[in-house]
């Protein structure tokens, strides 16, 4: 198989802005000619070996970063967008991937456009009170802002993570006790009720209030984010600062998500759950009941081991409800979510809610060639007491097969054979595989041709 040449301009114009030097002064560290570095800033030539390793030798760069990054996301996010019927031809794939690599911020900007459209379109369709509107401003969503801040920075916040883990050390191996001892010294309480609400903050009288009701793993993970809040503030305000959000709801959302992330990051600190995780070749069941934490939390940890210098497996992380709209979605590989809409049907988590508690696997490939050992199970979140409502997820995870060898899921599955990988997709009109048999709607990139004397299994051929 021919080596995938690599183009990095728009990294290597990052890393020289983050030194503040020259472009003569990089190309002098790097021991190449200036119009050499200009041609690989601007995606006209390759990254060699040798600048490969002068990157890591005179600056430390974390050199794995060069071939990751936001260019394929930002690929499958305008096609996507481009996919909107309000575009009568979308661009070719081609000129999509020159955009993501040549010029990444006007590719955001696209996409910041698109999403406004999008958002003003459904504010004045749906609420006709708008039309008479003055000085009305349509942002983004802030719930899509917030998930796009944390989708763009792999699901990993370096400063907050190693927070995390400075808090966890000396807590000892009973995480709670420690913890509530831990928040003792702090001259503050711990109490439990019967309540639905899970915690409760009480800042006159000091004293954090749980639901007796909920999962202990839980109550644990409540606890560490009021312990977030409390403690890291100023942490989680810093980095909210370099977000610029463009709404005090959207950075509300992003400063509970941060506290959220956070306290699974104290649960289980990423150097003693990457080692855990490598031992027990990411055996979910056992790594939450090794740390203490449910079987989602350990699936969505897994999904942010992306520390420089020390990654794990590039994972990926979804949740997906029963009308199969995704609730949540991380990912640390190339595998990318829809991000309007539901999930592909051919994808084995939708099947998850048939068999409850039992983990169910699959090998899938996507329309890019790129195959993947998937892993779905339900998640139920009961309400503690006869009456009350249950809310059913299924949650997925996986990576590329690559890393098969170090995941216990993929013992006995047939890694060789063609045939035993299923074919998904991100969504109908960007998928491009024309004979899916669970395909909605037709793909935007195919000319359609409407036989009227022969009906396949779409009633349309696609050329």
């Amino acid at each position: 198989m021919p080596t995938r040449k690599l183009y990095a301009g728009a990294k290597l114009r990052d890393l020289r802005g983050r030194l503040g030097i020259t472009q003569k002064e990089f190309s002098g560290k790097l021991g190449i000619s200036l119009p050499y570095l200009n041609q690989m800033e601007n995606n006209n030539r390759p990254v060699s070996t040798t600048v490969v390793l002068a990157l890591a030798q005179e600056f430390g760069f974390d050199v794995t970063e060069l071939g990751q990054g936001d260019s394929e996301r930002l690929v499958t996010d305008m096609r996507e967008a481009l996919a909107d019927p309000i575009f009568a031809e979308a661009p070719p794939l081609a000129d999509l991937r020159l955009t993501a690599s040549n010029a990444p911020a006007l590719a955001r900007a696209f996409l910041e456009l698109h999403r406004a459209y999008r958002q003003t379109h459904e504010r004045l369709a749906s609420l006709d009170e708008a039309l008479g509107r003055e000085g009305t401003q349509m942002q983004a969503s802030p719930w899509e802002e917030v998930r796009d801040f944390f989708h763009y920075c792999d699901n990993y916040i370096d400063a907050v993570d190693r927070a995390a883990e400075h808090f966890s050390t000396g807590l000892g191996p009973d995480l709670r006790a420690g913890l509530v001892s831990r928040l003792s010294g702090m001259g503050i309480s711990v109490t439990y009720d019967n309540g639905s609400t899970l915690r409760a903050w009480d800042k006159e009288a000091r004293q954090i209030t749980l639901s007796a009701l909920a999962a202990p793993e839980t109550q644990v993970f409540q606890l560490l984010v009021q312990v977030a809040l409390l403690r890291q503030d100023e942490l989680l305000e810093a980095t909210l600062d370099l977000a610029r959000f463009q709404s005090d709801a959207a950075r509300s959302i992003a400063k509970l998500g941060l506290a959220n992330y956070f306290a699974g990051a104290a649960m289980m600190p990423y150097t003693r759950f990457l080692a855990s995780a490598q031992e027990v070749r990411h055996d979910l069941e056992l790594l939450a009941t090794r740390f203490g934490a449910s079987i989602e939390q350990v699936a969505h940890r897994l999904s942010t081991l992306q520390r420089p210098g020390a990654k794990g497996i590039p994972f990926f992380f979804a949740r997906v409800d029963q009308a199969g709209t995704i609730t949540k979605r991380h990912s640390a590989t190339r595998l990318q979510f829809a991000r309007f809409g539901g999930a592909c049907p051919l994808w084995n988590v939708h099947r998850a809610f048939e068999t409850p508690g039992h983990f169910l696997r699959q090998l899938a490939e996507t329309p890019d060639g790129v195959r993947y050992v998937l892993l779905a199970r339900d998640v139920t979140k009961r309400g503690g007491h006869f009456g009350a409502p249950v809310r059913r997820y299924a949650m997925a995870v996986g990576c590329e097969v690559r890393h098969a060898g170090a995941l216990v899921y993929a013992d006995g599955l047939d890694l060789g054979r063609d045939g035993a990988f299923e074919p998904i997709g991100i969504s109908c009109r960007i998928c491009e595989r024309t004979n899916c048999h669970q395909r909605s709607v037709p793909p935007l990139e195919k000319r359609l041709t409407i036989p009227a004397d022969r009906r396949d299994i779409v009633p349309y051929s696609l050329d």
